[in-house]
């Protein structure tokens, strides 16, 4: 079963798949990259967002989570939830992305513009990437 449909011969995204393909991995990359400027190492990164060190580093280099660039409300949330994250309860990880996500779907649904990008969003800063400082 595919969770693309066709519509008049176009394939279209059904919004589970871009949640899952494009907004989730926006968001962790974003706390990614907020735990690493707050000091954090990729290890420390990876361990506090239970996820490989790999896919953090990844993150870092805009080859995930690059699609997406949110607007300052949506970032100065993040920041917050970075915060929250740093304490190193597993417990707020969930519940952040969650309160995230819904947030974005809820002012999309509103008819607000959530995110900006798409397919051509922008890489993290250089201060974030492997080897950028």
């Amino acid at each position: 079963m595919s969770l693309t449909r066709i519509c008049f011969g176009y394939m279209v995204k059904l919004p589970c798949q871009e949640v899952v393909w494009d907004l989730l991995p926006a968001i962790r990359a974003a706390l990614a990259s907020a735990l690493v400027r707050r000091g954090h190492s990729q290890l420390q990164a990876a361990k506090l967002l239970d996820m490989a060190p790999a896919a953090i580093s990844q993150y870092l280099s805009g080859k995930r989570g690059y699609r997406i660039e949110f607007d300052d409300d949506v970032k100065a949330e993040i920041e917050l939830a970075a915060d929250e994250i740093a304490t190193g309860d597993p417990e707020v990880v969930p519940a952040r992305l969650c309160a995230i996500c819904r947030s974005l779907r809820e002012r999309a649904a509103e008819g607000g513009p959530p995110i900006r990008g798409g397919c051509g969003g922008s890489a993290p800063p250089d201060d974030v990437r492997p080897g950028g400082g």
